[in-house]
């Protein structure tokens, strides 16, 4: 996504509300005449509490969002807004009780009101209703390769990689290669049964599995010989490399004009 990219979504609701509520106490504490209504026992300084929770919230961030491989501004952003919007929330119950509840009524109405964007552009995915869905498909014609990406829809990594998703079926998709998707959020069987995990803490959002005559043959991320996660950067580069899709889309289509050449008898 390219900076012009992230400056059109900043402009979304979602965005703003969340940048907005995340800056409200840093914002408010320091601005004259609003801090003295807001906190009258307080000079309009930051107190050494206030201050740790800062410097403490700024490395979480700095920490979470290079874990999670973000690396452009949209990226950063979402991937920061849960802490920041916590620690607003500690923030503001240590100064005033009253204002720490007004906060989380905003904060819960605001997550009602204006959610994440998700990805609206052009794509070839097929959208699995559970784990039926997806066994039935991969049963169904064993010939066909799929890739299939199992996200949820509230992990900020797997709304980051819906567009480069998307992408990628534009450009590989045969009818020999198909790309499929499966909210494990929403179907927690699926998750359950192909071993990814949709907790909160999990470090396998999003997970991509490619299927090959119906079984399961390569996946990212994947685990070492000890059962520990690789680390899996989720940008389009990576995952063209790991799962080979350059050659694999040319064997596929190998395959389909091998298929056609055939002679056909009455």
């Amino acid at each position: 996504m390219s900076f012009r990219e992230d400056l059109r979504q900043i402009v979304k609701p979602y965005y703003i509300f969340n940048i907005l509520i995340s800056l409200s106490y840093v914002v408010l504490k320091r601005i004259p005449g609003v801090c003295s209504y807001l906190f009258p026992s307080s000079n309009c300084e930051f107190e050494g509490r206030e201050t740790e929770i800062l410097f403490f919230l700024i490395i979480v961030i700095a920490i979470r969002t290079r874990k999670a491989g973000s690396v452009t501004m949209i990226n950063y952003l979402s991937s920061s807004f849960i802490y920041t919007k916590v620690a607003n929330l500690i923030l503001w119950f240590s100064a005033d009780i009253l204002m720490g509840i007004i906060y989380g009524i905003v904060f819960i109405l605001g997550a009602l009101l204006f959610p994440e964007p998700t990805y609206s552009g052009p794509d070839k995915v097929v959208y699995f209703r559970g784990v039926q869905g997806l066994d039935d498909e991969l049963i169904r014609d064993t010939k066909v390769t799929w890739l299939v990406a199992f996200y949820t829809v509230w992990n900020p990594a797997c709304v980051n990689f819906a567009p480069i998703f998307a992408k990628l079926s534009t450009e590989f998709y045969l009818d020999n290669l198909k790309f499929g998707k499966v909210d494990i959020g929403r179907y927690p069987d699926a998750g359950k049964k192909y071993h990814v995990s949709d907790s909160s803490m999990s470090k396998q959002l999003p997970t991509i599995i490619v299927f090959q005559e119906g079984k399961e043959v390569s996946r990212r991320p994947m685990a070492d010989t000890k059962g520990k996660l690789i680390k899996f950067l989720f940008n389009e580069e990576n995952i063209v490399s790991a799962f080979g899709l350059r050659g694999l889309h040319e064997n596929c289509k190998n395959q389909v004009k091998t298929k056609s050449s055939k002679p056909h008898h009455d």
